[in-house]
């Protein structure tokens, strides 16, 4: 006989009712007993309070409301004292209904030992070695990087002590110039120690000065006539100024992290990169639980406790959305790392430039993680439930258009399947004999086209015709496949709603009455936005290639501010248009007579996509 069990009851009023107003961290309890959300208050009473008001509360928040049987309470001295609770006790207890940041491992280090010919070594868990750390790397991937370079450029050992220590010969490190030989003498101490000197200044983003030290060092062998000693030389500060060109070049100094937090298609990123003595060194990627339905400011206030309170902290962290308890997080980390620490949201200067290359890095993950097999199968199956499709739909075309005031129109085919986005199978349209601004007749135009082509075996057909439009570009639709003997493929429209914001599309299925609803969360809803979105920026990529094209003018000419003299020297100096287009904003902006916007103004004429 089996025992079903009750719905949990809840007195919410009465529990309220006698709650503190102190400060502190309230645990909510379901059924089977388990914690299923933990939070922080201020006043315990007005936060608790306002989970069970009569509304604006959001979906999430009413399903889990639902579940609760009880509300365990811990009172706190401060603010500041709740919150380090509350960070302990989400990576304690792990609730479904927080966001969960799932991480645990110690980050490296590249480390200097304290020894007579110090050892460049990499480094994890507590620093209890005497040396000089550097770091952290986002990856032991990124501190080999690091290691292989510094070991072309400065020939630091990286054996073990016990290695080092039995030595009666050099070794292949020797051999291949990776390497100075302490073991056995072959390099005196004070020799040695300037290569160290030289990997800390390097580190410590100091590269400048690296560059004048070896200079001097060049030209003094040089006046002794020791050529070759002057020529090796050279070729270090040759390789140590290519390594500069690859960096990010920016006058910001110092130690900082810059978080970038995007929310996606029911999918969230935080972004983390680590820059150390202005120097990037890479960075990572998380996929937090649990948020789909928070905004990027609310997943950075609970992705920064979770991921900074036990660690080192640097002295500035950059983030990309504003915070409400900013001052708060702040306060905490500043007391429990035992120096300053500012969180700020950079409006302008070189700040703003590594802030934008995150963000660009988070874009790219979101995008990938979206596009993933598993992660799209399950859209795809859920789209069939939600349109009640008797098939999956395994391939999906989307169709939009694109003109500035009517000029030069082009319609995008994009193409979906189990596997992501097929590029291959993406087609253009350039439309043309239609009125300038006629997107009914355009829309026409591209789908006549396409399945005319589908008529005479050119192609595959869909599972699914998606029209990003609302009823006028569906009956335009229904108009060509009825045509070419096609009307049994599924039509659906998507238009964007009232205020234009993701989640308030309108869906049209032909062939069933009324409009197709779907939640805000709905893994099948965010399918129908990427690919529509897809079809959007290809569509708009195609536009401006072709009016482009048909302004007579160079890409150069059309930049706002870059006159004649100013195009033959940045053509000089570059040695040609292709190399232009090639070139990164900073690498721009050392031309002289251009400035950084102008830089920018160029980078974006050949890269309009970013």
């Amino acid at each position: 006989m089996t025992q079903t069990q009750s719905k949990p009851t809840f007195d919410a009023e009465r529990f309220v009712k006698n709650l503190t107003s102190r400060p502190g961290v309230y645990q909510m309890v379901d059924g089977a007993g388990d914690v299923i959300y933990v939070g922080k208050a201020k006043n315990l009473k007005k936060r608790v309070g306002s989970y069970f008001r009569k509304t604006g509360l959001t979906a999430k928040t009413r399903v889990m409301v639902a579940q609760i049987a009880d509300i365990n309470t811990t009172v706190t001295h401060t603010e500041n004292e709740a919150l380090i609770l509350e960070n302990n006790l989400i990576k304690a207890l792990m609730p479904r209904y927080n966001v969960l940041l799932r991480d645990d491992k110690s980050y490296p280090y590249l480390l200097i030992s304290g020894d007579r010919f110090p050892r460049l070594s990499v480094h994890r868990g507590a620093k209890r070695k005497a040396g000089k750390y550097f770091g952290p790397y986002p990856s032991a991937g990124a501190v080999r990087e690091s290691l292989n370079l510094l070991q072309k450029l400065f020939p630091v050992r990286q054996c073990e002590d016990s290695f080092y220590e039995n030595r009666s010969r050099p070794c292949l490190q020797y051999q291949i110039k990776r390497c100075t030989a302490p073991c056995v003498d072959l390099v005196s101490e004070a020799e040695y120690q300037r290569d160290v000197q030289h990997t800390i200044l390097f580190l410590e983003g100091k590269n400048q000065q690296v560059m004048d030290d070896l200079s001097a060092q060049m030209n003094t062998a040089a006046e002794a006539l020791q050529f070759e000693q002057a020529a090796a030389i050279r070729d270090k500060i040759i390789s140590l100024r290519r390594v500069q060109e690859r960096q990010y070049v920016s006058t910001m100094q110092g130690d900082f992290d810059v978080l970038a937090a995007l929310i996606r298609d029911g999918v969230a990123v935080v972004e983390v990169s680590f820059i150390r003595g202005g120097r990037n060194l890479g960075s990572k990627s998380y996929f937090p639980k649990g948020s789909a339905e928070v905004n990027e400011s609310e997943l950075l206030s609970a992705f920064i406790p979770q991921y900074y309170l036990g660690k080192d902290v640097p002295a500035e962290i950059l983030i990309s959305e504003a915070l409400v308890d900013q001052e708060l997080l702040q306060a905490v980390l500043q007391s429990e790392s035992g120096h300053k620490v500012s969180l700020r949201q950079p409006q302008r200067g070189n700040a703003t430039r590594w802030l934008k290359m995150t963000q660009t890095n988070a874009d790219i993950s979101l995008t990938h993680r979206l596009s993933s097999r598993a992660n799209l199968l399950q859209r795809f199956e859920s789209l069939q439930d939600a349109l009640q499709l008797d098939e999956l739909p395994k391939r999906i075309e989307c169709f939009d258009i694109s003109h500035t005031r009517g000029e030069k129109t082009v319609a995008s085919c994009v193409v979906f399947g189990l596997e992501g986005a097929i590029k291959a199978d993406y087609r253009k349209f350039n439309i043309e004999g239609i009125t300038g601004g006629d997107d009914y007749a355009a829309m026409n135009q591209a789908l006549n086209r396409r399945f005319t082509r589908l008529q005479k075996g050119e192609g595959k057909r869909p599972d699914l015709l998606l029209i990003d439009g609302g009823k006028g570009q569906i009956s335009e639709a229904q108009n060509v496949l009825a045509e070419l003997n096609l009307s049994d493929l599924p039509i659906l429209g998507i238009a964007k709603g009232p205020e234009r914001r993701p989640g308030e599309e309108t869906l049209f299925l032909v062939g069933r009455a009324g409009e197709v609803t779907l939640p805000a969360d709905s893994s099948a809803l965010h399918l129908l936005q990427q690919v529509r979105d897809e079809a959007h920026r290809f569509a708009i990529t195609g536009h401006r290639a072709r009016r482009a094209k048909a302004r007579k003018t160079s890409s150069l000419e059309a930049i706002p501010g870059l006159g004649a003299k100013r195009r033959q020297k940045i053509l000089q100096q570059f040695g040609g248009l292709q190399e232009v287009q090639r070139a990164g904003v900073e690498d721009l902006a050392r031309v002289e007579g251009i400035s950084q916007s102008l830089a920018q103004k160029i980078y974006d004429t050949f890269h309009p996509d970013t």
